[in-house]
């Protein structure tokens, strides 16, 4: 897909299970990869998660729909793949994330603990679709949203319902559907409501929460694809004289 940030009206992803031929071609690679990345990260864990072929946005129906088929591989095979500069130009790293914004207009995203892949970087809700995200020949983005931001943050899917569509982000292999969902609580409240949260998770997978008023607190421990819709965001709200 062309990098660029895309509004559509729904998700329309199916699961498709089959091999993939790099986590086969490179399974010795793989196996050195993961073993030194434990070292590293003991609490790592090998589950199945979901990567995305044939992605495309269709404009067949009203507002449009993301679409793609996932396929199921052991998270080493993932991590591999994302080290060694995605290989298999023709697989997505694709997840839906709860853009989370206060009832004073911060975007709230948190930041990664030591223990995760990911550590101090700075995302909103999210995590990698798995096998729970599965119903029959469908994958479930949206209810992974919830999920993901209800175990994160503490922040119920009736607190912050989501709003209409979905933004995609699609920054090289990642394609992120950004899910707008608002909070009745301003950013002091939200943040002091998920440092509580966190503060009673022997393990919690965030540290914070940061609370973004503007463009200038974006931040290099940002992905790209979370820089690209805060810009967007940000520009549009500029723009419309929010």
């Amino acid at each position: 897909m062309q990098n660029g940030i895309f509004s559509v009206a729904r998700l329309a992803t199916s699961f498709e299970p089959g091999p993939w031929a790099f986590a086969e071609q490179q399974a010795e690679q793989i196996d050195a990869h993961w073993e030194r990345r434990k070292q590293a990260q003991p609490k790592l864990f090998d589950g199945k998660v979901l990567l995305l072929r044939r992605a495309e946005i269709t404009r067949d129906a009203p507002g449009g729909a993301f679409r793609g088929a996932f396929f199921a591989t052991n998270y080493r095979n993932f991590l591999a793949w994302q080290a060694f500069g995605h290989p298999d130009r023709d697989v997505y790293n694709a997840f839906a994330m709860a853009a989370l914004r206060s009832r004073d207009g911060a975007f709230l995203l948190g930041e990664m603990g030591g223990h995760t892949a990911n550590a101090g970087q700075i995302y909103f809700a999210a995590g990698t679709p798995d096998l729970n995200d599965v119903f029959g020949e469908s994958v479930d983005l949206a209810g992974s949203v919830t999920r993901e931001m209800v175990e994160e943050t503490g922040f119920s899917a009736q607190e912050a319902a989501p709003e209409p569509g979905f933004r995609i982000v699609v920054a090289a292999q990642q394609i992120a559907c950004m899910q707008p969902r608002r909070l009745a609580l301003s950013a002091e409240e939200a943040c002091a409501r998920t440092a509580a949260f966190l503060a009673a998770d022997p393990d919690p997978e965030l540290t914070r929460l940061h609370a973004v008023t503007g463009p200038e607190q974006i931040c290099a421990r940002m992905p790209e694809f979370i820089q690209t819709f805060l810009r967007d965001a940000f520009a549009a709200e500029s723009v419309a004289g929010v």
